[in-house]
């Protein structure tokens, strides 16, 4: 499961790169479905971080890995 989230970050983040930003796995609990990430670079501290958490990162996530139910960016 972790390999399959992470091959679906690795499709992502290319796009979030173009604009100086990123993003990496963190943690997977496979009980609740919730996955932690870290955003990076510009994605960090942009405003518009939550949308793109939101409707980039999560909703290609879910699509991809159904078993994915949430997506919570984490500082670490």
């Amino acid at each position: 499961m972790v390999e399959k989230i992470k091959n679906v970050i690795e499709q992502i983040r290319p796009s979030l790169q173009m604009d100086g930003g990123d993003v990496q796995f963190v943690d997977f609990d496979s009980a609740s479905g919730l996955l932690k990430i870290e955003l990076m670079g510009h994605c960090a501290h942009c405003p518009m971080s939550s949308v793109t958490l939101g409707q980039g990162i999560e909703a290609e996530l879910k699509r991809s890995v159904p078993e994915v139910k949430e997506v919570r960016a984490v500082q670490m």
